[in-house]
């Protein structure tokens, strides 16, 4: 396993680490490695319209017979 030292991390940071630490149950060293797992991980959440897909799914949702344009979208005039 790799050790990472962190040289000049300020008073005031290193308290609220540990605060964090005691919230969550862990020593201050786990919950830094928390953080920095939680920081590099690939993202496997879904994006904000397929949670809202989703959740409308689970109230019952309704159906949109909509068609997309699928035209281009004419340039803006500003004169």
């Amino acid at each position: 396993m790799a050790a990472v030292t962190v040289r000049n991390l300020p008073e005031a940071t290193h308290r609220a680490l540990k605060v964090r630490a005691a919230r969550n149950g862990r020593r201050t060293e786990a919950e830094i490695r928390m953080i920095l797992e939680d920081a590099v991980s690939a993202k496997t959440s879904a994006g904000l319209g397929s949670q809202l897909a989703a959740l409308g799914r689970r109230f019952g949702g309704i159906e949109l017979n909509i068609k997309r344009d699928t035209r281009p979208a004419e340039p803006a005039d500003f004169s």
